[in-house]
């Protein structure tokens, strides 16, 4: 009896944290995204510092995937506020999505393509000169 409810309990866990994941996965277009910028969300740029420095989406703030969990208390402000998580490509971000999701943020989505597909779609980007 034990064991089944063991089992029961994994496989719920293990099912909450796939649609976790597949929900942050999924996300909002550049586009979008940038729209929500203009209108005062915050867009988090998960990516390294030299990553950042070479190209960036106008606005964004760094805050390296490995330290979105150490650094929750700067983004406290935004936690029923808009956030789109950005990228190279849309993987790291949805990380972080899913972890600030988990620290209890309402509003956060990724954006789909990441920093290739803003700087694809003509979207205002920071460059190193």
């Amino acid at each position: 009896m034990k064991n089944k409810i063991l089992w029961i309990i994994t496989a719920v866990l293990g099912l909450m944290l796939a649609m976790q994941q597949l929900q942050a996965s999924q996300g909002v277009d550049v586009k979008t995204a940038q729209n929500m910028t203009q209108q005062g969300a915050l867009l988090l740029d998960v990516r390294e510092p030299s990553e950042y420095a070479a190209v960036h989406a106008v606005d964004a703030k760094l805050m390296p995937l490995g330290q979105v969990g150490l650094r929750l208390k700067e983004l406290e402000a935004w936690k029923d506020k808009p956030v789109a998580v950005i990228c190279r490509s849309g993987r790291r971000s949805a990380q972080a999505v899913s972890i600030l999701q988990e620290a209890g943020f309402t509003q956060v989505v990724n954006v789909q393509g990441g920093t290739s597909a803003w700087v694809e779609a003509g979207l205002d980007v920071v460059t190193q000169h």
